[in-house]
């Protein structure tokens, strides 16, 4: 499982891999530069539309995938 601090630690890595500064992915995306600080640093109130859009500014996507084992 995934943890907000982990997937902000990707996100950071991503985005400076990236060569680019949290007011740089700001502005690309549209939102504040406190909101890519905060889901950097694993905030775990940040709104879930948000953070898919900022993946998907980076070039990330989510894949789920299900923890359950079938029981047959």
């Amino acid at each position: 499982m995934m943890t907000p601090s982990q997937l902000g630690t990707i996100i950071r890595f991503e985005r400076k891999k990236q060569g680019l500064t949290q007011p740089d992915l700001a502005l690309i995306c549209g939102n504040g530069v406190r909101f890519i600080v905060d889901v950097e640093n694993g905030k775990e109130t940040c709104q879930i539309g948000k953070v898919i859009h900022l993946l998907n500014c980076l070039g990330l996507d989510i894949d789920v995938i299900s923890m359950k084992k079938n029981s047959k």
